[in-house]
């Protein structure tokens, strides 16, 4: 297998990110920047940091000083105020659907999250959900306690999403046909307990003999469950919205299609207020005016998603996809066996830079569609159990999670978590 880049210099990159994020958050100020977040675009903008969360904002150099002196920090201490020079400056992206990254999967075990999140962090992708493949049952609920474990060391992880075992077989995609199931209630309480709280997302096919059932229960556990892949039709997908599902999992791609005569399930999520819609952004997955098209079906619910799995970051090669294998050419991952998408080798970071260079995305819209929308799906924009302060804007009281990003090219250049300096 060839390797994503120098090992050592991979190696200090995970050490690095790792041990920031298990440490204390640091205290600073960012000023001269140009914010843009969902809120709108703000120039000569500042913000502190006090703790891990996002103390106090404005814009100009007067309301700064004043500020600082309020909270006993000297603003022209150099180690402590940074300034942008008109940079970029956003919140962290937060990636919802995501199997891994530098040869590895979320599935691996506790080092291989550390490598896979490192591989995403760098890139300014500051919280994750880990998405977990089709695997048999004992294995599924091994990795969800594994999750669970890494949680209590690390803020940037906000759980796991299970894409399986609970699909459609016509509309499996990249997952092992030899594990799929119904979803009958035995199982999802067997999912329930092993995860111990850490499930955020359940992607289902609601027309499964138990799939309407499934989502009851999921969401009475206080987990999301999305409609995807799945063969059901618009009234099955209504179904699923009122039993309490509230994602469609990566929109137009293992589902069913819009047709006139035949609507499908996207109409379904689309007029549902409640249903936060994911997006895989690559322009591989969904062709750009399609992409065009469905960002503007529902606005402000659209969450880009990357769908990466272990070769993000890495140069073509073999693979490996749960037990499946895979091949990437030219970026783009498919199985061995019959040549079906098998995820994606996406950054968030590229999802914006195609969003606002190609698209024409407004760069409000867009920031909001990879921070807030991702946050709002699991009312992670509130305070709440999991993070304590919300996500998702630059704004005080919300997690002092940052980027600078350069102007031109939409390039993460720094990056803070929790308050933690990552990059």
């Amino acid at each position: 297998m060839q390797m994503c880049e120098d090992s050592q210099s991979r190696a200090q990159t995970v050490a690095q990110v790792t041990g920031a994020l298990e440490g204390r958050p640091g205290r600073f100020a960012i000023t001269n920047a140009r914010k843009v977040d969902a809120q709108g675009i703000e120039d000569d903008f500042w913000l502190i940091s006090l703790g891990g969360r996002i103390e106090a904002t404005g814009c100009g150099l007067a309301e700064f000083e004043a500020t600082c002196r309020k909270l006993g920090m000297d603003p022209a201490d150099g180690s402590l105020v940074r300034d942008a020079q008109g940079r970029v400056l956003t919140p962290g992206y937060i990636d919802i659907h995501s199997h891994g990254s530098w040869e590895y999967s979320f599935d691996d075990g506790p080092q291989a999250i550390d490598t896979a999140r490192a591989g995403h962090a760098v890139h300014g992708t500051t919280r994750q959900v880990l998405s977990l493949i089709t695997n048999p049952m004992n294995d599924i609920c091994d990795n969800l306690r594994t999750v669970r474990s890494k949680m209590d060391t690390r803020p940037d992880i906000l759980g796991a999403h299970l894409e399986g075992p609970f699909l459609a077989l016509t509309r499996k995609g990249a997952h092992d046909p030899q594990c799929l199931r119904d979803p009958e209630p035995a199982l999802v309480d067997q999912l329930l307990e092993a995860a111990d709280g850490c499930i955020r997302q359940i992607t289902i096919a609601p027309e499964l003999p138990h799939g309407l059932s499934a989502i009851r229960q999921f969401a009475d556990a206080g987990v999301v469950p999305a409609v995807g892949h799945s063969d059901a039709g618009y009234e099955i997908a209504q179904k699923a919205f009122n039993a309490g599902a509230g994602i469609m999992t990566h929109m137009f791609n293992a589902m069913n299609g819009l047709h006139h005569r035949k609507p499908g399930p996207i109409p379904a999520a689309v007029e549902d207020p409640r249903v936060v819609i994911e997006l895989i952004n690559d322009g591989f997955h969904v062709q750009d005016p399609m992409l065009k098209l469905g960002f503007d079906f529902a606005p402000h619910r659209v969450a880009f998603i990357t769908d990466s799995m272990a070769a993000t970051g890495c140069p073509d090669g073999a693979y490996k996809l749960g037990a499946l294998d895979v091949d990437v050419e030219d970026g783009h991952a498919r199985l061995v066996s019959n040549g079906a998408i098998a995820g994606s080798t996406l950054l968030l970071e590229v999802a914006i830079q195609r969003a606002v260079l190609e698209l024409g995305i407004a760069p409000a819209l867009a920031i909001e569609a990879a921070t807030l929308t991702p946050a709002k799906a699991f009312g992670f924009d509130r305070p709440n159990p999991v993070t304590g302060v919300p996500l998702g804007l630059l704004a005080p009281g919300y997690a002092a999670d940052i980027l600078l990003t350069d102007p031109a090219s939409w390039a993460v250049q720094d990056v803070w978590c929790a308050g933690r300096k990552l990059r």
